[in-house]
């Protein structure tokens, strides 16, 4: 397979791969929790929630095979209040974060993404770069980039799982079951695809290995491009 050929297929990889981080960061389904519904005829409280923001949901029970589950599923119909995260708006409520619980993990989590997301601008403007003729040397940043990018993704991804798994476990909050949903997924679809196509970048750009062992990659024949 010719060299443009394979950088057009990582290019592509790249721009899936970018998409579905930047999806999972601005979206806020990474992780839905509900607490065991006791009673029917009841409202049991749901939430899913991203990066930024807490989504509460207040699902109306009132068939008695929901007893003893947890609250939902979260497509039921109900009333639904969503608020940002009070590290992000100073002075707006948001009871799941207070001071008792895992509030820093999601301080964390979000930064993180944040560096993802700035490394893949970087990498972009690199593999725009690199459009020109004569600038295949600004694939080995780009790739390093795009690399990073994965890397910080699936960091973020395992701060977020502790996060929800201390707040399963506190005491200060109602929920008691869980799962990851659907931004949790592009998350970690992003980091395979961002590390796998930076990795593949890097190794693009190496020079041309010799096809026989007593020559040097100077005597090496030149790639067409």
């Amino acid at each position: 397979m010719q060299k443009e050929t394979k950088t057009k297929i990582l290019f592509f990889v790249i721009m899936v791969g970018s998409v579905c981080m930047l999806t999972a960061v601005v979206t806020d389904h990474w992780a839905v929790l509900s607490p065991r519904v006791e009673n029917v005829n009841t409202t049991c409280e749901a939430a899913h929630f991203g990066l930024w923001k807490l989504c509460k949901k207040y699902i109306y029970i009132e068939d008695e095979e929901f007893v003893g589950k947890g609250c939902g599923p979260i497509s039921l119909p109900g009333e639904i209040n969503c608020s940002y995260f009070r590290h992000f708006t100073p002075g707006e409520d948001s009871e799941i974060f207070e001071v008792k619980t895992q509030r820093e993990y999601n301080i964390s989590a979000a930064a993180i993404a944040i560096f993802s997301l700035v490394f893949m601008i970087l990498g972009t403007l690199c593999v725009l770069g690199s459009l020109r003729k004569g600038k295949d040397y600004l694939f080995k940043p780009a790739g390093m980039f795009f690399a990073f990018a994965g890397l910080c993704a699936i960091i973020s991804v395992e701060v977020m799982r502790q996060s929800v798994k201390r707040m399963i476990e506190s005491e200060d909050t109602i929920w008691i079951e869980y799962y990851y949903s659907w931004s949790f997924a592009c998350a970690c679809t992003g980091f395979v695809l961002l590390l796998l196509s930076g990795i593949g970048l890097l190794l693009v750009s190496m020079p041309q290995m010799p096809r026989n062992p007593w020559e040097t990659c100077m005597d090496a024949e030149p790639e067409q491009i």
